[in-house]
């Protein structure tokens, strides 16, 4: 019985040090690609690129939610049936945490960190741009927060309403890029 906790602890000390790994690394490309080519960009184009990771936060965030909360039986039947993404549905409840921790965490940390600091270009740029005396930063941080939060707070209603849905879409959109890998 020991030996099982040891290697359960051991197994989850492993996954701390994986996503935190990936996550480091990940931020950094992320950090440099979103940086660098949003400098370069002219104010609706980088609008534009702040939405799409703001986006891509909240659906990650969404899709963390919908795998925790779903009922792992409601797809066995669907499995019986060969219903097509049925058996991978399972799959990402089975592995729930992780899926979260991947989902909510993550993609959604870094989603929020890149979108701060997208939103401090932008508003350099606006205020270079538009010659303000003063720094509207505060006003477009306090929008991007509050567009995010907020967005996050309605997904996670409708992950937790619609949570087999949501699996069983995310199993399928996941199952197409495997066959496409392989």
């Amino acid at each position: 019985m020991k030996v099982k906790k040891e290697r359960k602890d051991k197994s989850e000390m492993n996954w701390v040090i994986k996503v935190s790994i990936m996550t480091f690394i990940l931020s950094l490309v992320f950090s440099f690609i979103s940086n660098n080519g949003v400098s370069n960009l002219s104010i609706i184009p980088a609008i534009l690129i702040l939405v799409l990771v703001i986006f891509i936060g909240v659906i990650a965030d969404f899709i963390g939610v919908a795998v925790q909360v779903a009922n792992e039986n409601e797809f066995h039947a669907k499995a019986t049936k060969k219903v097509k993404g049925s058996k991978d549905s399972i799959k990402l409840i089975r592995n729930a945490p992780k899926v979260a921790n991947i989902c909510s965490d993550v993609i959604g940390d870094i989603c929020g960190v890149l979108s701060g600091a997208i939103s401090a270009l932008i508003a350099v740029k606006v205020t270079e741009q538009f010659n303000l005396s003063f720094d509207i930063q505060f006003l477009i941080s306090a929008l991007v927060a509050a567009a995010t939060v907020g967005s996050k707070a309605f997904g996670k209603m409708i992950a937790n309403k619609s949570s087999t849905k949501v699996v069983h879409a995310t199993a399928i959109v996941l199952n197409k890029f495997k066959l496409k890998k392989q």
